[in-house]
């Protein structure tokens, strides 16, 4: 498997990077997994406009899924489309939420996405196989596993602390994992992690290299957060940025 970060801002664009976005690819199939603010940009420079054959939204919150509503205009009204329905796993709610933030008059973007429910389990998706789990973040959101061929990839999405994240994160060869907030203030309970929180998952699970993303750099530290997770994790790690690739 290889990740290429597109987006790894949390909460908003920041001056550096879009929201979270990052392409996985396997076998030549390639997939999307969340598809924040400013992301639609970033996958147009480092992959293409129709790279994805499949997108996964972690959650509906807006920071990770709002570019999906742009990309309506680029696969529908395409000089060589429209373009088939893309496959969307997603929240049950996603058909609602994206149409609404599109304003799709009759409620439906069915001829550009072909929406499946997710619930926790394991599934196929392409040569990938899937694993998802509801984990500690105050709307539906589902962390992920994926596999292929003996190698491993956990992201976290959002998420504070849980049982189910280190489930998935269990014996990864690479765990991208959010570390919102700082170390040492009072953080708003069950909604994030902090780099010490990341670390701490990271050394449970025994994965075998931590990168660090999500990270609101406008109301924190990235040194911080970094040497924060480094005091909890002896592995390697290091914050993503938009562009960098990393083989699985």
């Amino acid at each position: 498997m290889r990740l290429t970060v597109l987006g790894c801002a949390g909460s908003f664009p920041s001056p550096e990077s879009p929201c979270s976005a990052y392409l996985v690819e396997a076998k030549g199939f390639r997939l999307l997994v969340d598809f924040g603010p400013g992301s639609l940009s970033t996958l147009q420079r480092y992959a293409g406009l129709h790279a994805p054959d499949a997108i996964l939204l972690t959650h509906l919150h807006c920071d990770h899924i709002l570019d999906a509503t742009s990309y309506v205009v680029a696969r529908r009204y395409a000089p060589d489309g429209p373009y088939p329905p893309l496959p969307v796993y997603a929240p049950a709610g996603a058909p609602d939420r994206l149409a609404a933030a599109y304003w799709q008059e009759d409620g439906t973007l069915e001829d550009v996405y072909q929406f499946y429910a997710l619930q926790p389990g394991t599934f196929p998706i392409g040569p990938l196989t899937v694993t998802v789990d509801r984990v500690n973040h105050p709307i539906e959101t589902y962390g992920v596993r994926l596999e292929h061929e003996g190698r491993v990839l956990c992201y976290s999405s959002d998420t504070a602390p849980c049982d189910a994240l280190l489930r998935l994160a269990q014996d990864a060869d690479v765990f991208l994992c959010e570390a919102s907030y700082l170390d040492g203030v009072d953080n708003p309970p069950d909604l994030h992690l902090t780099g010490r929180e990341a670390g701490e998952a990271a050394t449970k699970a025994g994965v075998g290299r931590l990168l660090l993303t999500h990270l609101v750099t406008a109301w924190g530290s990235e040194a911080h957060t970094l040497a924060a997770a480094a005091a909890a994790y002896p592995g390697p790690l290091e914050v993503v940025r938009p562009g960098a690739s990393y083989d699985v």
